[in-house]
């Protein structure tokens, strides 16, 4: 059985990750399960480096508490607007300064888009996949969702700038915070980085 460290507590991402890499004989585990707390300086310039980042402390920590080889899979993902010259990028959590304020972040981008037109609003969420197997060997996904940024908040469902993000899928017409978290997943940028890293891991 290989045990797959996952790098974030966040249940949303722990269930789709658990979902989309059903490999026989894997087994996946999460800091919290493992009793551990890995909170690694995220200062890398892009978001491969940051999940590197997370994926190699991880590891790290999981391998010196249970005394064997695990591999570590994070992933480091972001809002970049084509108006901001890619921003806010690796910075998304905390665009506003306070880590993960959605709301904060969320009135800050308003802000910073006042007055530009819908065709200058152009936006693309990122996310990128590290897994660091057993022997330290590494894989790399990356999967991203076209859309444009809007102009209020709307929506009840998902997290962070989901409720300003509408994705080109649905028509152009909902935020990612309007759809159900399954058509999310199906179209997300996360969605399609695992979709990527299992291609890879199958092929």
């Amino acid at each position: 059985m290989k045990t797959v460290v996952i790098a974030t507590n966040n249940a949303h991402k722990v269930a789709e990750i658990t979902t989309a890499l059903d490999f026989e004989g894997w087994e996946f585990k999460t800091l919290r399960d493992l009793g551990l707390a890995s909170d690694p300086d995220e200062d890398a310039d892009s978001f491969e480096g940051n999940a590197r980042i997370k994926a190699l402390a991880a590891r790290a920590a999981a391998e010196a508490a249970l005394g064997r080889p695990v591999a570590a899979l994070a992933d480091d993902s972001g809002l970049e607007v084509d108006a901001l010259g890619g921003a806010p990028g690796v910075y998304s959590s905390r665009y506003a300064g306070a880590d993960g304020d959605d709301a904060a972040n969320n009135a800050k981008l308003l802000r910073e888009l006042d007055g530009v037109a819908d065709a200058e609003r152009t936006a693309r969420f990122v996310c990128t996949l590290v897994l660091v197997d057993e022997d330290g060997s590494e894989q790399v996904a990356r999967g991203t969702i076209e859309g444009r940024i809007g102009h209020e908040g709307r929506g009840e469902e998902g997290f962070g700038y989901d409720p300003l993000f509408i994705p080109d899928e649905f028509g152009g017409r909902l935020t990612l915070a309007e759809v159900s978290q399954d058509q999310k997943n199906a179209v997300s940028h996360r969605g399609n980085a695992l979709r990527a890293l299992k291609a890879q891991l199958a092929g």
